[in-house]
């Protein structure tokens, strides 16, 4: 069972990576020092003015115990099923990396200072490569045993809900994960009851029953809202069969997928969304990006919004900035301002719907500054006054949100951050006459995910994905 094997496995795991440690550094001297590359120009050292091998080698008491404390702390003995690879890649590399940093000042407090920075560079990029390599040739490995049936990971389900349903989904899907679901207990359900070849076998009172006549590796409750009184006791049954337990809860729909959680004097508090925005300092970050930004953006586009001015005049009667209220942050309303783009409409006429296609409306110029994105330029002003962002959750009109938020979940949460000039729905396509239950989901994870870099990268494809508009009418 994977229970008795994964200690051996993980014993394994270090020793394995104890020698990928050493050789990588037999690699790096030699790459070093007598490689062809000791006679590129930038690399040429002459013999005999560096340490030999077994002064070298000394450095190894030191570098395998903290490599491998390291690498623990970053979590690279836990079990991988389920977890993406590109991520052990990633903790390798920053492993690697702080415990080069941690070996360079203790070289300098030691003030050793004849021992190769270029072979450390060396060492540092081929035990990146070997881990790597070595991890993905056992996880590949892993998965084709898996796939015959060996190194399985055998599971019961306690309580038939959405979240067993959608367990068993993930679980299906991705056989190389190594997961064999025996089936259900379930106090609501008829035994024999099947979902995707998973049956019902028994009731939540036989779990202790089922706990001693199987071998098992994992227990993943997954009961419904409505039996979470009985949560506690299967908790409890559970924790002394000395069963690895896992809770998925059945309220999965609205809680995140990384919950951000609270210690309120020893009370873990959940928060349904995290919204990193929230944070002052990120709050003031994104703050002073945007003045300077719109700043910027103002002097660059001055001439073109001149320009525009002119047209709009020349061409069509009426004002040339045009304004209309929007939500903001909080629920708040401010009068967002655009270029006129289209003829003068009572404001009845306005709330009646967004633009469509071939909407006779629409100006000659207000085709092509539409089209182009350029009518939203205004909304600089908007930036500097704090009314908006460069980056965040496109602001929509009273009489929208009152309908939206009834009729789509978690609408809302795109209040809880200024909206933006782009924004992430906006460089994948959802603008103008497009799904808004996508527009939200790209919307709740920028919100979720979001850092300076984010903004950064969705400005940059702004330039490329942001401006021509094919659904703006």
């Amino acid at each position: 069972m994977i229970k008795d094997n994964q200690k051996t496995l993980n014993r394994l795991h270090i020793l394995l990576d104890a020698v990928i440690i050493v050789v990588s550094f037999l690699i790096a001297y030699y790459l070093r020092f007598y490689s062809f590359i000791t006679n590129l120009k930038i690399f040429n050292v002459e013999k005999g003015t560096f340490y030999p091998l077994s002064v070298y080698a000394q450095s190894l008491y030191i570098l395998v115990p903290l490599y491998l404390f390291i690498y623990n702390k970053a979590k690279l003995y836990t079990p991988k099923r389920g977890k993406k690879r590109w991520t052990e890649f990633y903790y390798i590399t920053y492993s690697n990396f702080l415990g080069l940093a941690f070996y360079l000042f203790f070289l300098y407090m030691i003030k050793e200072e004849n021992i190769s920075r270029i072979f450390l560079g060396m060492f540092t990029s081929v035990n990146v490569i070997i881990c790597t390599a070595a991890r993905m040739s056992i996880a590949q490995f892993l998965i084709v045993m898996r796939r015959r049936g060996y190194n399985l990971k055998h599971v019961i389900l306690v309580g038939y809900s959405r979240a067993a349903e959608a367990y068993i989904d993930r679980i299906f899907a991705n056989p190389h994960w190594g997961y064999y679901i025996h089936g259900i207990l379930d106090n609501n359900m008829e035994i024999g009851t099947k979902y995707k070849k998973v049956p019902v076998i028994g009731r939540l009172e036989q779990l202790e029953e089922y706990l001693v006549k199987m071998s098992l590796d994992e227990i993943a409750i997954t009961i419904s809202l409505k039996e979470f009184e009985q949560l506690e006791g299967i908790v409890s049954i559970c924790e002394k069969s000395g069963v690895h337990t896992k809770f998925i809860p059945d309220y999965y729909s609205f809680v995140p997928t990384r919950p951000y959680t609270e210690d309120l004097y020893g009370l873990p508090v959940i928060n349904i969304r995290n919204v990193p925005l929230t944070n002052t300092f990120n709050w003031v970050s994104k703050r002073i990006v945007d003045i300077i930004g719109s700043l910027v953006g103002l002097m660059i586009c001055a001439v073109p919004m001149l320009i525009i001015a002119i047209l709009i005049k020349l061409t069509s009667r009426g004002p040339i900035i045009f304004s209309q209220i929007r939500v903001g942050k909080h629920n708040k309303t401010f009068k967002m301002y655009k270029f006129r783009s289209m003829t003068l409409q009572t404001e009845e006429e306005e709330e009646k719907a967004w633009t469509t296609n071939n909407d006779p409306r629409v100006t000659r110029i207000g085709k092509f500054i539409r089209r182009t994105s350029i009518d939203e330029l205004p909304q600089l002003f908007n930036i500097l006054r704090g009314d908006m962002s460069l980056v965040g959750p496109r602001p929509e009109r009273p009489q929208f949100v009152e309908k939206f938020k009834e009729i789509i979940p978690r609408y809302m949460i795109k209040h809880q951050v200024p909206p933006g000039l782009t924004g992430w729905a906006q460089i994948n396509g959802y603008r103008g006459d497009t799904s808004i239950t996508k527009r939200i989901e790209h919307d709740l994870y920028y919100i979720e995910n979001w850092t300076l870099g984010f903004d950064f990268k969705i400005m940059f494809l702004t330039i490329f994905k942001g401006f021509i508009n094919k659904n703006a009418y």
